[in-house]
């Protein structure tokens, strides 16, 4: 007969407990569920892939041996307390485990049916003792034996101590263990349940970042801006969202209106033919046509009017709260983390030289772009005009819910603090159109 000791010596036990266990996602056994059914105490193997093992010894080293027979031993003799049960690991990862992992051994077992014997010897005085410091004589010791063999309920085969029967009777008081069914039935419905409260604190969050109330399917798609402006206001771009087509151009014009206004670019012969453009419904003409033409023309106009101002802060707003529920060590959803980005530009450095030839169509004029990432310094100034200038643009998009929250966003930005006075006007023509 060959026999293999993958563990022999001493091992260190708290709380009178050390384990076996196969399963990698589980957290180990516990008490009641590992004696689920039994008649035979000390071995729990009532959980699939675990064993737990009781030890007289409540904190201390004990003498430790684990065997694995290619057949089933002989029972030596000179063992007090004898108990068998049956065990299928889960895993090719089977380990002797100590309390709170604090050490574990590999034991090499297929994942095949085995027998196991849990043999003990000098538990009632280890019980005494509760305690073994370093260096005291060893009080208790075990051996623990596996070998190849078909499932067979648990039993007891030998009974000397007084804490091995108060084992056994424990075992025999807990309720039998769930079928495989009931398990699988089990861990479905939790699984069901866990699924749900995700959804429920999804959708909660998904309310919270909204201002209370759910988007709609158009606000959701829209791209561009409209997270940026629902930290100032949410009510305004659900307001936006549900207005009619003509509303939102509306909208848009104003806000390119007013931004343009508030940055002193109304009096530029092409920022006033772009405006002129919106209101009747045309594309944005020269320079405005082109994004990178339209950023050009406003650095190399010396009538562009030096003004800044400063950055526009939201209100605050509480901070989310889950739904109230039994799991609340479920994981939260979490705000996106991308840095932000203040303004499309929030400050030129080194502008053309207005002594410099004016660029030829197609060349390329060089200028640097400085942006902030985190959050931005609350005494930033920012260039009135380089604010402004978005609300025109995105004015001019094709789809009018997104041209009326990206002109309102940048006309926010261009008011800076002063932009409640902006959205207030805003309400007034989405509800008036």
């Amino acid at each position: 007969m060959r026999v293999r000791r993958p563990v022999e010596g001493e091992v260190h036990v708290h709380y009178g407990q050390i384990y076996v266990e196969s399963d990698p996602d589980s957290f180990g056994p516990g008490l009641a569920e590992s004696f689920a059914g039994q008649s035979a105490g000390l071995c729990g193997a009532a959980v699939p892939g675990a064993l737990w093992l009781s030890t007289g010894l409540h904190t201390g080293s004990v003498g430790f041996t684990v065997e694995v027979h290619d057949q089933a031993p002989p029972l030596d003799p000179v063992w007090e307390d004898v108990v068998e049960v049956s065990f299928r690991p889960l895993s090719a990862g089977s380990a002797l485990v100590q309390w709170a992992g604090e050490a574990s051994w590999d034991l090499g077992l297929e994942e095949n049916d085995y027998r196991v014997r849990y043999c003990a010897r000098g538990m009632d005085e280890a019980r005494r003792q509760d305690t073994r410091p370093d260096g005291e004589p060893r009080l208790d010791c075990y051996l623990l034996q596996f070998w190849p063999a078909s499932p067979a309920p648990d039993r007891v085969l030998r009974q000397t101590s007084a804490i091995a029967a108060y084992w056994h009777d424990y075992a025999r008081r807990q309720p039998a263990p769930p079928t495989p069914a009931e398990r699988a039935e089990a861990e479905r419905q939790a699984r069901l349940a866990q699924e749900r409260a995700e959804e429920e604190r999804l959708l909660a969050y998904e309310r919270w970042r909204w201002g209370g109330q759910s988007p709609s399917q158009a606000l959701r798609e829209v791209g561009g801006n409209v997270r940026g402006l629902l930290a100032f206001d949410p009510a305004l771009v659900h307001a936006i969202g549900t207005a009619t087509p003509e509303a939102q151009r509306a909208t848009a014009l104003l806000a390119a209106r007013r931004a343009c206004e508030a940055a002193g670019l109304t009096d530029l012969d092409w920022i006033a033919a772009g405006l002129t453009a919106l209101a009747e419904g045309r594309p944005l003409p020269p320079p405005l046509d082109d994004p990178a033409r339209a950023w050009r023309a406003l650095e190399s106009d010396t009538r562009v009017p030096d003004r800044t101002v400063g950055r526009a802060v939201p209100p605050e707003r509480p901070p989310f709260q889950p739904p109230a529920r039994g799991d609340a060590h479920a994981p939260m959803p979490k705000p996106l983390s991308a840095p932000r980005i203040v303004g499309p530009a929030a400050a030129v450095a080194k502008p053309p030289s207005p002594s410099a030839p004016p660029p030829q169509p197609g060349e390329a004029t060089p200028y640097t772009v400085r942006v902030t990432f985190g959050e931005p310094d609350p005494a930033l100034r920012m260039s009135q005009p380089h604010m402004a200038l978005p609300a025109l643009l995105g004015a001019a998009e094709a789809d009018p819910l997104r041209a009326a929250l990206d002109a309102v966003y940048a006309a926010v930005a261009a008011y800076g603090e002063d932009y409640r006075t902006l959205l207030q006007e805003v309400r007034s023509v989405c509800r008036g159109v």
